[in-house]
């Protein structure tokens, strides 16, 4: 009997530390798929609360209420602790947030992973979108110039080598 209680305890502990709780810290449509084509579920209002199921490359799967989608993880603030509680002041300390207020936020992605690559399609009306963010020579040096940035030519990649 004592076994059984046990067991059913470890059971319902591990249940409720499934999802990490998360706020968003801006708007956000929660999506089918963890990508910004995919079909629309529902709009999530700034401060949100979520669970966090699980990560893909930048998108979190949340649960919000009775639905469940993809959010970009930059608009997820992790953890439910208010910041009056002793449970925020350690977690700030173990996320880098203390100091001096200005918090940073990195998401590290390497790109494609196979399966995406493998299902890949050409997409030309997305290349020509991508097209039209092209800016002249000029402009690019007015914009280099206005940033102090140092310019320098840089050659196109060679073409990929036939197997």
């Amino acid at each position: 009997m004592l076994k059984r209680m046990l067991l059913l305890c470890l059971a319902m502990s591990g249940a409720a530390y499934a999802a990490d709780p998360g706020t968003l810290t801006k708007a956000e449509t929660l999506r089918a798929k963890p990508f910004t084509d995919a079909a629309a579920v529902t709009n999530l209002a700034t401060g949100a609360k979520v669970d966090i199921i699980t990560r893909s490359g930048a998108w979190y799967q949340v649960k919000s209420g009775t639905k469940t989608g993809w959010v970009r993880m930059l608009s997820v603030r992790r953890g439910a602790a208010t910041s009056g509680s002793n449970i925020a002041g350690i977690a700030n300390v173990a996320s880098g947030r203390t100091g001096t207020g200005k918090v940073t936020t990195t998401t590290g992605v390497r790109g494609l992973d196979e399966q995406e690559l493998d299902t890949a399609t050409f997409n030309e009306e997305q290349i020509k979108k991508s097209e039209t963010y092209r800016v002249s020579r000029k402009d690019a040096d007015v914009f280099a110039k206005a940033g102090k940035l140092t310019l320098r030519d840089v050659q196109p990649l060679p073409a990929p080598v036939k197997k």
